[in-house]
């Protein structure tokens, strides 16, 4: 074995540092600082296995050959390893928080969960502090989910959280910028979580964001492109994206636009939905952000479109049947579940699909209410 004690290294033009090869172990007491930038700064033709850091989204990233891809670091499988139903499976968790049980009918408190990873009839997780709907979905860390606004009537200005290892725990986290605000598109990298698309009570074009590990009042992000409300959300680690609503004076929208999740400013153009429609479910891993279902007048289309580019979207496959009425889903990396809404009337169909390929949809089970305009995430969706 040899030793090589150096405090830095450089070729002899300064262009670069020399290359190591072969096996070689790197010991210290202190911490290795690898490279950084933001993710306008990767380079232009990366070698398999690089690692940097995104300045942009604040996470290790490594090159797979094709893309660049976070560092996990943590574990989000939760449940008993010897189950193998969503009744108390382990795996990724996804909550459906609140809904209504019918277009016109009452509100829910129900909070019910499933394991991602697995098949079956959704359980209890517990209730919420006062029944409502129209709250955004989307939004969680890789322990705790985000429940911002909604209504039982008038609009609240309430966010809430829950623990996803604790089922029962949901207590208050702050309030919404300014006044009560529903029908939001929820985004979050597991660091943020960012709502765009917000009746208040209506048309609007604001955005709020949270930091969530730590509890307190939403702040202003800037605005979107256009007022409305009733967006799909879904994004990476680095991008937001919202796509789909309903936009004042009342047309329904096929655009999507987006924002640097780090950063605050106004929404820019990413492209347009193959169908313009309102009350999309949407979900997304690390690469793909996926739209399904939504009304105009009601539609079972799934569309797809790739994080890191801008274009329009391509098709993905077809819901089992018309869903409308913002039922919720939950993702891990490889599958995305979507669960509740009317088709045409509240149903309790769970359905999934494999997100880094293409294809209908296919039965998972059951919530345990038929309900629509109902909340979800999960602890394991691509923005982590």
């Amino acid at each position: 074995m040899s030793r090589l004690n150096v405090s830095n290294l450089f070729n002899e033009n300064e262009d670069g540092a020399p290359v190591v090869s072969g096996i070689s172990t790197f010991s210290s007491p202190n911490y290795f600082v690898p490279p950084s930038g933001s993710t306008a700064q990767r380079p232009s033709s990366p070698g398999e296995g690089m690692i940097r850091f995104n300045t942009d989204s604040g996470h290790l990233e490594y090159y797979t050959g094709e893309l660049w891809v976070d560092v996990i670091t943590n574990n989000n499988e939760l449940g008993n390893q010897l189950v193998t139903n969503s009744a108390g499976g382990t795996g990724t968790r996804g909550v459906w928080s609140g809904g209504r049980v019918a277009p016109a009918g009452g509100y829910s408190d129900v909070m019910d969960y499933i394991s991602v990873s697995t098949l079956g009839d959704a359980q209890d997780f517990g209730d919420l502090a006062a029944a409502r709907a129209y709250i955004a979905g989307g939004c969680a860390s890789g322990t705790k989910g985000i429940l911002f606004g909604g209504a039982n009537g008038p609009l609240v200005n309430t966010i809430d959280k829950f623990v996803f290892s604790s089922t029962g725990s949901r207590s208050d986290f702050g309030d919404t910028v300014g006044s009560n605000a529903g029908n939001a598109g929820g985004y979050s990298n597991g660091t943020r979580g960012i709502f765009a698309g917000i009746a208040s009570p209506s048309f609007t074009n604001r955005i709020d964001y949270i930091t969530i590990e730590s509890d307190g009042n939403a702040q202003d992000f800037d605005d979107m492109l256009y007022s409305q409300y009733e967006v799909g959300a879904c994004g990476s680690s680095v991008r937001a994206l919202f796509g789909a609503g309903y936009r004042s004076p009342g047309t329904y929208e096929s655009s999507v636009e987006y924002v640097t999740a780090s950063t605050t400013g106004n929404s820019v153009n990413f492209g347009n939905l193959t169908l313009a429609r309102r009350i999309t479910t949407s979900l997304s891993n690390a690469t793909r952000g996926i739209w399904s279902g939504g009304l105009n007048p009601g539609t079972n289309l799934i569309e797809f479109v790739t994080i890191a580019s801008t274009g329009n979207a391509q098709d993905f496959g077809d819901l089992i049947a018309n869903r409308s009425g913002a039922n919720g889903a939950a993702a891990s990396p490889t599958r995305g579940v979507f669960g509740g809404g009317y088709a045409p009337v509240a149903t309790d169909r769970c359905e999934f699909i494999t997100i880094p390929t293409t294809g209908n949809s296919v039965d998972f089970g059951d919530l345990t209410v038929a309900r629509g305009y109902t909340s979800a995430c999960s602890n394991g969706h691509g923005g982590l």
